[in-house]
């Protein structure tokens, strides 16, 4: 066989078993999402803000706190919402559940709380953590609390679908339906599912419940809430 043609035979089965190109579909499909470290210390100035105001003004034990990202932070009506009950708010920056852990010792358990509300791994997706991840970290949340308070409640907030972070809804089915089944299996925990209400009749978020930046709340969603909170607050 001349070289020529043997040439031309090469080039044409290299061409006949070359992979198909992807589409950018495809391409996203395929790559992994990138985890980025969290620094779990970084709400420092946060946390001495909150131990030098209980210097001045310790709060009574025995009541319920609220703990988790900005949803929990920026709930800025939490006591008229719940105007009978001891609440306290110790939300604090775009925090995540490892974050939550770490800060436990000094933002949730020296009050010595009958009740836990917590709100986190929203911002956990952004970071890269799945949902597994986050299933993982609120078993740590859960035995910490229970190592040092074991008659202590908790109640985790479902994860809520903003318009901003649409594109991570199946990440936070996910996730609220691994919580879920955590919470299941324990008496002093309850799941509360502010993820339904949250959507209108076409299943998006509905929009009357974000401000501008399609990811807080507006008093129109902390509303949806406290209607989903209060039955399980005692």
């Amino acid at each position: 066989m001349k070289p020529a043609v043997r040439l031309l035979l090469m080039l044409i089965v290299a061409v006949a078993c070359a992979p198909a190109p992807r589409t950018a579909g495809e391409a996203r499909a395929t790559t992994p999402l990138r985890r980025i470290p969290i620094q779990v210390d970084r709400a420092e100035v946060e946390i001495r803000a909150f131990e030098a105001s209980d210097r001045i003004a310790p709060p009574a034990p025995g009541g319920i706190v609220f703990v988790g990202s900005s949803s929990i932070r920026l709930w800025r009506s939490l006591e008229t919402d719940f105007p009978r009950l001891p609440v306290l708010n110790r939300g604090f920056g775009g925090s995540t559940l490892p974050e939550a852990i770490h800060y436990l010792p000094r933002a949730v358990l020296p009050y010595r709380p009958r009740t836990i509300v917590l709100y986190e791994g929203d911002n956990d997706l952004t970071f890269g953590w799945g949902p597994t991840r986050i299933a993982d970290d609120y078993r740590t949340f859960v035995r910490t609390v229970r190592d040092a308070l074991p008659s202590t409640r908790i109640v985790f907030i479902s994860l809520k679908p903003s318009p901003s972070r649409w594109h991570l809804v199946d990440q936070q089915r996910e996730a609220n339906r691994l919580v879920r089944e955590i919470v299941a299996r324990d008496t002093l925990q309850t799941f509360v599912d502010v993820f339904t209400p949250m959507l209108g009749a076409n299943g998006r978020p509905r929009p009357e419940l974000f401000v501008s930046d399609s990811l807080h709340m507006t008093p129109a969603g902390y509303a949806v809430w406290r209607a989903q909170v209060a039955p399980v607050l005692r």
